[in-house]
């Protein structure tokens, strides 16, 4: 559904709230994400009253972040291949289902820490597969101009839930015990099932050129191998958070051993965190006005840089709740940086499967990070790891910073300019490979430029689904060159059609410039013939 055109200033921290849909599936999430909190903290509490193993407690946590490490991808091609809604609405009652397992479990004193951990696990690939949904729906919801604090507000959202569930979840879990704890949770996702029956979503027609899981799976990758826009995100994203991740992965041991506090004061600055981020998502409006993405991206890992030093250099309780609001306030802007960044850069088709690949690659810098934080603790100590660390992201935003975002200012709706390929019989979908070759006449004082833009052109290629692309020149004739690229099957070259954004068409027009010839350029399509057997 097109968002329509809001009226009044676009700009603000609050303008994507104008767009009604937006705003009661907004506020869904934060109820469902609220519940998700409440559940987490129930079943983190209910463990250690099963085993007092250390093992116990920590395979809880991996139960609920393995599967972000191995379902992303294929959530990504999913989310690109299956109706958002009602793939949404799945997921929604796959965790309702999870919680009324641990409902029942705990009601009748049967849970156990094998069926704890399963159960967190499943609940974990609902998030996976929910993840990278949600994103991808936002620029459905709102209009162009309000995506970034769109997607600033989806930030706050999940802040204001992480603020609010583990206090909610504690406060019913000591009062009403674990049962009536996770019926909380349960009741949040029929409010989420609720809004997204209510999401006015037009009906998506049937498409007889519909990808296939492997097929949609591997034009996803892709795309993001050629991608040259998605690279420069994904090394920025990489980077910084391997190297901001280490006051994450410390957090436990700097509030207990640097600053000597307890498990409460551990608490207020996980709080104090939290609250940063909620002001770093109201203010981030204004601040991408005055300084735009790549001064954002440095004035965040200077500041998370800076407050790592003045933890070590000055370690006071007092003080560190300041240093946690801005080191969140930082990361929020950070992460809608990025995110913000990668949204705007990718087209309809891929964007499920390639934002999958931005958070593999997120998730994957953190938990890298915070192995590596820990090693590099035990031998220089977490004040010699925080000094590092503060070192490596200081210096390294200083050398990106150099290396531009991308700014997604390009107009990425299908162009629909290529003519259907002209057949003398009915081709089958699943034919091929299929060998695409167009001929140009190009004048050889005009051929450097013409290669220089092909190269422009190769990329754009691949990305709409060419697995090998090349530029000949005829050996007898100087001034004809052959451009040539393979595609998997018939179905995967008319993709290609559909695929083919504004932006990318202009190139091509750009091309056509150099063509000599009084025809249009020669297009043929060869497909791969099927030879007898002996």
């Amino acid at each position: 559904m097109a968002a329509s055109a809001s009226t009044g200033p676009s700009d603000g921290p609050f303008a994507p709230l104008r767009h009604k849909v937006f705003l009661v599936l907004w506020m869904a999430t934060v109820i469902g994400n609220t519940g998700s909190f409440v559940r987490d903290v129930a079943s983190a509490w209910l463990v250690t009253s099963l085993s007092p193993s250390p093992l116990s407690v920590a395979l809880i946590q991996a139960a609920a972040t393995l599967p972000l490490f191995l379902f992303s991808l294929p959530a990504g091609v999913l989310t690109d291949i299956l109706d958002r809604r009602k793939f949404l609405i799945a997921i929604q009652v796959l965790l309702a289902c999870v919680s009324l397992g641990l409902l029942a479990l705990s009601a009748t004193g049967t849970l156990s820490v094998a069926t704890l951990i399963g159960l967190t696990f499943m609940g974990g690939l609902g998030a996976a597969l929910m993840i990278p949904t949600w994103q991808v729906i936002v620029p459905e919801l709102v209009s162009k101009e309000t995506l970034r604090s769109a997607i600033a507000l989806n930030s706050l959202g999940i802040n204001i839930a992480r603020a609010v569930g583990p206090a909610v979840g504690g406060l019913l879990l000591s009062v009403a015990g674990a049962a009536v704890t996770y019926g909380v949770d349960v009741a949040s996702y029929v409010v989420v099932i609720g809004a997204l029956l209510w999401w006015p979503r037009g009906k998506t027609a049937e498409d007889p050129l519909a990808e296939r899981f492997s097929g949609a799976f591997r034009a996803g990758l892709r795309y993001a191998l050629a991608s040259r826009q998605l690279h420069l995100v994904l090394i920025r994203a990489g980077v910084y958070f391997a190297a901001a991740s280490a006051i994450w992965a410390l957090l436990p041991l700097v509030a207990r051993n640097l600053l000597h506090g307890g498990s409460g004061f551990y608490g207020l600055l996980l709080g104090s965190t939290g609250a940063g981020a909620i002001a770093g998502a109201l203010l981030l409006p204004v601040l991408r006005r005055h300084a735009g993405p790549d001064g954002l991206m440095l004035a965040s890992a200077i500041t998370i840089a800076a407050s790592m030093a003045v933890l070590v250099l000055f370690p006071i309780q007092a003080l560190s709740y300041v240093l946690f609001l801005l080191i969140g306030a930082a990361w929020i802007t950070a992460l809608t940086t990025l995110n913000g960044t990668a949204q705007a850069i990718l087209p309809n088709w891929v964007r499920g499967r390639s934002l999958a690949v931005y958070l593999t690659v997120f998730n994957a810098a953190l938990t890298g990070g915070s192995v590596g934080w820990g090693l590099v603790a035990e031998f220089s100590g977490i004040s010699g790891a925080l000094l590092i660390a503060a070192a490596l992201l200081a210096s390294s935003a200083a050398v990106f910073h150099r290396i531009r975002l991308p700014k997604g200012d390009l107009d990425l709706t299908p162009a629909n300019h290529w003519p259907e390929p002209l057949t003398q019989q009915v081709v089958e979908h699943d034919r091929g490979p299929v060998l695409v070759t167009i001929e140009y006449r190009v004048a050889a004082e005009d051929q450097p430029a013409f290669l220089r833009r092909m190269r422009h052109l190769s990329r754009e290629r691949r990305r709409d689904g060419a697995y090998s692309w090349g530029i000949s020149e005829d050996a007898s004739d100087k001034g004809l060159m052959l451009e040539w690229f393979f595609v998997e099957s018939w179905a995967e070259h008319l993709r290609q059609h559909k695929r083919v954004s504004k932006a990318d068409a202009d190139i091509q027009s750009e091309l056509l410039k150099y063509h000599a010839g009084s025809e249009p350029p020669v297009v043929r399509h060869l497909l791969a013939a099927d030879l007898p057997r002996d």
